[in-house]
């Protein structure tokens, strides 16, 4: 027998899930199919390469020896299977995101920092989905986003680059809300109100939401989950709902965008890829085409703008 590429992925998870039975529902495989497998490696490689105990499993000196020597190759053939496919002239990019304000301007952007580049852009109602079709290599890059302390779990093999670190939402009312002409309100102001949400629930939103109105003692009223920004649009400003919102959300006929004092639900913008499938030069480039996108929403909303110049600790760098 020798070692192939399975085998040091498997060696590798072993070490990183610090138990076999972890190890084996990462790599879908049983956990007694995973010990006959690294004891095969294990006498090829001459000796133990992890010490069993009740714990879970820690690598030994041969052990650590192997995982360097491991993690090396798989960074290699990693670099290797993007190079070969950056290689090709314009390779198609294949970009997936949820429905993020910043995907409106970023076409633009992505002809100027990708000139002749075919791109596949779809746009998901869920993370999950998003993160799925990564792993499966439908996608070549996702953009997404998480709220207050939530981190989507990425399969294997993909590096994530945050974008925007820290983001306040904001409420969209009706123009003729009687909250409207405030410069900002707090939570508990809109207790009595009820609130569309997006169709995405599963970047952290619901929970940070029921909580940040917890906090604000009261337990938030929920009627309708909408993927069209533009019916969600309409449907608050005939004053029967309120929304959250991106503070960089374009004006919309018949409603106001209000902050909320504070800053109670906060997110952030995160830009995840394959490293298999996109070298870092593209995936630089399209980091920038998508910080470039989110600044230029920045005029829209004058409390934003200036929340965001106090917070250059913030600001992308697009260099």
């Amino acid at each position: 027998m020798q070692l192939e590429l399975r085998h040091l992925e498997a060696v590798c998870r072993i070490a990183e899930a610090g138990s076999l039975s972890r190890a084996a529902a990462l790599l879908g495989v049983s956990q007694p199919g995973l010990s006959a497998q690294l004891r095969r490696i294990e006498r090829v490689a001459g000796g133990e390469l992890f010490v069993r105990g009740q714990h879970g499993v820690v690598p030994t000196p041969l052990g650590k020896f192997v995982l360097s020597k491991a993690e090396r190759v798989l960074r290699e053939m990693d670099a290797l299977a993007a190079g070969t496919r950056a290689a090709v002239p314009h390779p198609t990019l294949r970009l997936g995101s949820i429905l993020l304000v910043l995907t409106d301007g970023l076409f633009g952007h992505l002809e100027r920092e990708l000139p002749g580049h075919e791109i596949e852009f779809s746009i998901e109602q869920s993370v999950t989905t998003l993160t799925r079709m990564l792993g499966a290599e439908q996608y070549d890059a996702i953009m997404y986003g998480e709220v207050a302390e939530y981190e989507v779990p990425l399969p294997d093999g993909m590096a994530v680059r945050t974008l925007i670190p820290k983001e306040p939402a904001c409420v969209r009312v009706a123009a003729t809300h009687p909250l409207a002409g405030r410069e900002q309100v707090a939570l508990a102001e809109l207790a009595e109100e009820t609130w569309l949400s997006s169709a995405e629930d599963d970047d952290g939103s619901p929970e940070a939401m029921v909580e940040a109105c917890r906090r604000a003692g009261f337990v938030p009223r929920f009627r309708y989950r909408i993927a069209d920004r533009k019916m969600r649009y309409d449907l608050i400003a005939t004053g029967r709902f309120v929304s959250l919102s991106q503070p960089t959300s374009p004006y919309a006929e018949g409603t106001v965008l209000l902050p909320l004092a504070g800053d109670p639900i906060t997110g952030r913008i995160r830009v995840a890829w394959n490293r298999a499938a996109l070298s870092d030069d593209r995936a630089r480039l399209l980091y920038r085409a998508a910080g470039r996108a989110y600044l230029d929403g920045v005029p829209y909303n004058t409390f934003y703008r200036s929340w965001w110049a106090s917070r250059p600790e913030l600001h992308p760098n697009l260099d």
